[in-house]
């Protein structure tokens, strides 16, 4: 039926959604009008239905779009984390994160544990959440970011990069404290804490505790100051459990006590 009704789709019809720049109208057309004759529907039913077809593949594209502008991974989504995989959180707190309240209240999240249980990927699928609800994302890797502001040191436009990370309505900073921060990067992240408190919300992935992180930094002082603020406003997601990088080591075909890597452990494996 699909088929003919494909067939039956005329030249002009093609050439006009083309022309309004619905081509992908083109994908989901004869289904639609299947379903439109096997439920005898109204002119205007059909209508609605097609419309409706078109804006859902806009907002994807455009989501799409914007999380990569954001910095996010387009494969860790809350759709992708594996509920399966062996780690252990507070699901009721992970619940209220992922109603995105804590972005209204203008409080933060740390999302702290060993490495490989999945923090990077739970930051991300936040992230991706307020990308669809149209909030303004924005996530980097710790290292990167302050290189990034060094970097702007040296062109004279420290001042821009800090306005838009200090004005950004969800910051996420994955793997902060993993490194040594020197003077330059404890003082920006002392700006952006100070500048971000209960202003805006700030999402933090860490390996380390925030008690751990002061003695990763140049400044004692500034980093006691950032960190208060940080943490004064942060709801405190602890993951723990086993590492999905586990699953990935090689291993030589043939043996019996070889198992093959399932594909909900591959899904689980980009935490």
């Amino acid at each position: 039926m699909t088929t003919v009704i494909r067939d039956a789709i005329s030249p002009d019809l093609r050439a006009t959604l083309r022309a309004l720049k619905l081509g992908q109208m083109l994908d989901t057309l004869p289904d639609r009008l299947a379903l439109a004759r096997q439920q005898t529907m109204t002119h205007a039913d059909f209508l609605e239905l097609v419309l409706a077809d078109e804006v859902t593949r806009r907002e994807a594209k455009s989501a799409s779009l914007r999380a990569r502008a954001a910095g996010l991974d387009p494969g860790m989504r809350l759709d992708t984390w594996d509920n399966t995989a062996a780690v252990r959180y507070d699901h009721q707190l992970w619940n209220e994160l992922a109603s995105l309240r804590f972005l209204d209240a203008r409080h933060g999240a740390l999302l702290l544990g060993p490495v490989g249980v999945g923090k990077t990927h739970l930051a991300c699928a936040l992230g991706h959440i307020a990308i669809r609800r149209r909030r303004g994302v924005h996530m980097a890797r710790a290292d990167k970011l302050f290189k990034r502001l060094k970097a702007a040191r040296l062109d004279n436009t420290l001042d821009y990069e800090m306005r838009r990370l200090a004005t950004v309505e969800l910051l996420i900073i994955d793997d902060l404290a993993l490194q040594p921060l020197d003077a330059a990067s404890t003082t920006d992240f002392y700006e952006l804490c100070v500048e971000r408190h209960q202003r805006a919300a700030t999402i933090v992935t860490s390996n380390r505790t925030p008690d751990e992180w002061l003695s990763v930094m140049a400044d004692p002082l500034l980093a006691q100051s950032a960190v208060d603020r940080l943490v004064s406003t942060a709801h405190e997601l602890v993951i723990e459990g086993q590492s999905y990088r586990q699953r990935q080591k090689p291993s030589i075909s043939g043996h019996d006590n070889t198992t093959a890597v399932s594909a909900g452990d591959e899904k689980g494996n980009r935490a």
